[in-house]
């Protein structure tokens, strides 16, 4: 009984072949490939001679091109990985011919004269035929029967049997077409592989079922698994109606983690692992965007210039705040430094590894202020960005947010900031769904909270919320110690910066200096020094003539032209408010010098709106 190929390929689970016909364009030459593709052939093989040993009662012999046994029955059971080059010519000739060659009776047959075994030869039937692929040899195929009446039934079937072993040569050539397939895409997935671990983004290919099939080691690190723990989880991959930059976001869910990553996803229903996921972490895409709300320099205390008792034991109250975890509020008047108090926070925290962000309440619109600082998704409202927004509380999570001029916060965005703090969480305009945050608070400002308070224009519950760490920046005028100091540091700054040499500085510069009130303290010594050293020319020595005129004055009281009497008070108290500050202990100092009390001084303030 003769077997049919199709019997052989459902029992050797061919499941995918398809007779070669040498029209395959991707397998056009494979002259490359032939030494090894039926060596790894080798398990198929083996089944595929037992199989037509036992039901056509010969032994089945296969050859690679090399003439080594990969698989064999019978007497060539022994001989299967050795060169067989020595058992004669019949191998050679049908390589050399590429037909398939019968031999009814081996012992008298010419080609087998040269064979060593030839006197001893049992055999009574050999049939071999080459394997081609794209008409090249890759190996051999041979049957050999050793009774009479077997080679008799054998030649009987003659037609068919021929035919028969066209197929046979034909399923293998079709199942080499297919490991040589496999081999290729084994090689261009190794590339792949090799590619995707050169990448700074994850990678990750999941079936239909969720289960991972391919990752890259970056994925490993953004997960934080490893790929073990990777390789036996199921995702659920859901996206959220965030976008980051050109990102969508994505929410990873398996068994026992929960995590947001940014990214592209690819889904393909006719794939056989039809989920592809290019993401990065989040934190990575937000510290391009903190590039824009912070600076590189690195702001510890050591940046803070003043060795003034007061300054010293400012500094030491900074590092023992920077241990908490509580909000601080830092008043003081207008250039006295917050910010850069605020940063020294941040860097001697345990949180200066991640972000500081820093967002000023007075210089943006309300209107775009809530926006800014909590984000929006998509399509939120009207000129609204496509891709939504990532607002200033998910960009400083697990860092610090400094919100400068809180005392400019409208009132109904003062109470989504109170319920922020108190809950720990945010919601994004026109979204429904809450995000945890963790965000260490630095707010600022120059105005008089709890006079705002009593006016109803900042929420006390707030500002108590706020104030867990009160930090008072004292004026420059309060700093006499720490002024020429100062002075020295921004000589020798701005100098390096506009490359110029500084060779003296002349005493009525230095007396100007500390003759001048300072009413913008830092912030305006630091500009005036910046001036005098775009002025400076040779001989170069720092003059009084390289001072701004406003500080000639020495901070007099302007003249007044208005002798208007409410207009003339409203300008001397505006004139000894900048004199002597806006804090209480300023605007006592400013009574005192007025001839009034601090109430009326109030009153007064009010009444004229002086800020």
């Amino acid at each position: 009984v003769f077997i049919s190929p199709s019997f052989l390929l459902q029992f050797l689970d061919f499941k995918t072949i398809s007779l070669y016909d040498g029209t395959n364009e991707n397998c056009a030459k494979w002259s490359d490939k032939m030494d090894s593709i039926l060596g790894s052939m080798s398990e198929v093989l083996s089944k595929l001679a037992l199989v037509l040993s036992e039901l056509l009662v010969v032994d089945v012999s296969f050859v690679d091109i090399n003439l080594i046994r990969v698989a064999g029955t019978g007497i060539y059971k022994d001989t299967v990985g050795r060169n067989v080059d020595l058992e004669g010519n019949i191998l050679k000739t049908v390589i050399k011919t590429r037909e398939k060659l019968i031999i009814e009776n081996p012992r008298e047959n010419e080609i087998c004269q040269s064979c060593p075994n030839r006197d001893n030869c049992e055999e009574t039937f050999e049939m071999t035929a080459p394997i081609l692929l794209d008409d090249e040899v890759i190996g051999i195929v041979g049957f050999v029967c050793f009774s009479k009446s077997q080679r008799e039934y054998l030649l009987g079937k003659y037609d068919a049997l021929t035919l028969f072993l066209d197929h046979v040569s034909e399923l293998i050539a079709s199942k080499a077409i297919m490991v040589i397939e496999n081999q290729q895409n084994l090689a261009v997935l190794d590339l792949l592989t090799q590619v995707m671990n050169r990448v700074d983004e994850g990678v990750l290919v999941v079936d239909s079922e969720g289960k991972p099939t391919s990752f890259n080691i970056q994925a490993q690190k953004i997960l934080k698994m490893d790929a073990a723990t990777l390789m036996e989880s199921i995702f659920d991959i859901q996206a959220t109606d965030n976008q980051i930059l050109d990102y969508d976001e994505f929410q990873l869910s398996t068994q026992n983690t929960t995590q947001r990553v940014a990214g592209k996803y690819q889904h393909s229903y006719k794939s056989l692992y039809p989920n592809i996921l290019i993401f990065k972490d989040i934190s990575s895409i937000k510290a391009n965007l903190i590039d824009s709300a912070n600076t590189s320099e690195t702001n510890t205390l050591l940046n803070i210039v003043g060795s003034s008792v007061k300054m010293q034991s400012l500094k030491e109250k900074v590092r023992i705040v920077a241990t908490s975890k509580s909000t601080v509020m830092i008043t003081g008047e207008s250039g006295t430094g917050k910010e850069l108090f605020a940063r020294a926070i941040h860097e001697n925290s345990d949180r200066n590894n991640a972000p500081f962000v820093a967002i000023n309440c007075a210089a943006i619109p309300e209107h775009l202020l809530e926006s800014e600082l909590f984000g929006y998704v998509r399509g939120a409202f009207t000129g609204a960005d496509p891709k939504g927004k990532i607002g200033k509380f998910e960009l400083a999570d697990k860092g610090t947010l400094f919100l400068d001029e809180i005392g400019d916060m409208p009132l109904y965005i003062q109470v989504k900031l109170l319920r922020t703090l108190e809950e720990r969480e945010i919601v994004k305009l026109g979204s429904n769904q809450s995000m945890k945050i963790d965000v260490r608070i630095v707010a600022a400002t120059h105005r008089p909270l709890e006079e705002m308070i009593q006016l109803g224009t900042f929420r006390e519950d707030l500002f108590y919320r706020l104030n867990v760490i009160p930090l008072e920046l004292p004026s420059l005028r309060e700093r006499d110690d720490d002024l020429l100091e100062i002075t020295f540091h921004f000589i020798s700054k701005y100098a390096d910066l506009f490359e110029k040499k500084v060779k003296a500085i002349d005493d009525q510069y230095l007396e100007q200096i500390r003759a001048y009130s300072w009413p913008g303290n830092i912030r305006e010594l630091q500009n005036t020094i910046e001036y005098s050293i775009n002025m400076l020319q040779p001989p170069y020595t720092l003059t009084k003539a390289h001072l701004p005129l406003r500080v000639h004055q020495k901070g007099s009281v302007q003249e007044i032209t208005d002798f208007n009497l409410n207009q003339m008070e409203k300008e001397l108290i505006t004139a000894c408010l900048k004199k002597f500050g806006h804090r209480k202990e300023g605007k006592k100092l400013a009574a005192q010098k007025l001839g009034i009390s601090l109430a009326t001084l109030y009153r007064k303030v009010k009444e004229y709106q002086i800020k």
